[in-house]
């Protein structure tokens, strides 16, 4: 029996006049595929909205960021009554007693991003509660440019990691056994088809009572915007995923979890003024034992628009490409497979259809975890 270890989901879904995902000048970011220019969305952009979707779903929080040294002193003066300059001294010393390469910086901010639980800076405070004498001991003198916390309890809480950390992933170099490799692969977005910028010229008129020769905008500008079908792609390696939890029951719920987010979550760039909230026109989810497959090859050749749009030959490209696929592979490695969407028109080629997206993640975990000893490391 083939063991699952890889689950493929494939999204098509269409994006009105919006900018979702901006460049530093403050366009739609693109990319030039099939030799045309297409609109891009960053897997990062559609990333951060999943894992904190994710989150909330699973109640595991982790945070992102350079200030644990301030997030420590805050939760010693705020929440536990420590003065100022040693709650202080105990932030940095968090950072100098891992004798590590994680520097400080001058406004005591590590030069290094940590993604770590949310917890973990009111666990790193409780180890300098427990120190508190040698830290006011080292206030003010040299040593408090040493290490006066114990390296290997704090190394611990830098190495701890949550549900998010198992999906996603931590680059942490500068903390041996700290980094995490993640479970989920995420894909640039791209349309199917080839587009261009679309500039919108707006104004803002000042409320507060107007008058010749003043009266008119107040302020004037140009945003770009762009609209389309894209075609979305992730991966989660299962065996990364039992690795990193240790837990087939935890892998489990952490793979639903995934799986129904990223069907749900949309960037929220520009999102007051376009509001681009719409759902996929299709989802494919594709259990393999063999490898991961993106089906992105389908739109190498830009889709062109018919009198029904570009939605509709986008679904029919991809299931297309699909057929040639599972035809090239054979169908030892596909162990599911199975769709749904908007479209009654069959799509033989992504499997059995099915009414809904829940029932679709539902129907793909059940094939995936059916075998206790399925899907092990």
């Amino acid at each position: 029996m083939t063991t699952p270890r890889y689950i493929d989901v494939h999204i098509l879904q269409t994006l009105p006049f919006s900018n979702v995902n901006r460049d530093d000048l403050g366009s739609p970011k693109t990319v030039t595929y099939g030799g045309t220019t297409r609109t891009r969305v960053s897997s990062q952009a559609w990333k951060r909205p999943t894992r904190h979707a994710v989150e909330a779903r699973i109640g595991q929080k982790a945070r992102r960021t350079r200030r644990i040294p301030l997030q420590v002193a805050k939760i010693l003066t705020e929440e536990r009554g420590w003065p100022e300059e040693l709650a202080e001294l105990a932030g940095m010393q968090v950072v100098k007693s891992t004798e590590s390469k994680l520097d400080l910086d001058d406004n005591a901010t590590t030069a290094s991003l940590l993604f770590l639980p949310d917890e973990a800076a009111g666990l790193l405070a409780d180890i300098a509660e427990k120190h508190r004498a040698a830290l006011e001991k080292a206030l003010g003198t040299k040593a408090a440019a040493k290490p006066q916390l114990p390296k290997d309890a704090i190394h611990e809480i830098l190495r701890s990691r949550n549900g998010s950390i198992a999906l996603f992933g931590r680059m942490l170099a500068e903390i041996p056994g700290a980094g995490v490799d993640g479970a989920v692969q995420v894909a640039h977005a791209f349309t199917t088809h080839a587009t261009s910028v679309q500039a919108d010229f707006f104004t803002a008129v000042d409320d507060i009572d107007q008058w010749a020769p003043d009266a008119g905008s107040a302020h004037m500008n140009t945003g770009e915007y762009s609209s389309g079908v894209f075609y979305r792609y992730a991966t989660v390696d299962l065996q990364d995923l039992i690795r990193n939890t240790g837990d087939l029951a935890t892998a489990r719920e952490l793979a639903g979890a995934f799986l129904t987010e990223f069907i749900q979550s949309m960037p929220g760039a520009k999102k007051n003024s376009t509001a681009p909230h719409s759902i996929p026109d299709l989802v494919h989810i594709a259990v393999r034992s063999d490898r991961p497959v993106s089906l992105a090859a389908a739109f190498e050749k830009p889709v062109r628009a018919t009198d029904r749009g570009w939605a509709e030959p986008s679904r029919d490209a991809l299931n297309d490409y699909a057929a040639k696929a599972r035809l090239l592979l054979g169908d030892a490695g596909l162990t599911h497979s199975a769709y749904a969407g908007v479209d009654d028109s069959p799509c033989q080629a992504l499997g059995a259809r099915l009414p809904s997206y829940p029932e679709l993640v539902t129907g793909a975990l059940a094939a995936t975890f059916a075998d206790t000893g399925s899907a092990q490391a």
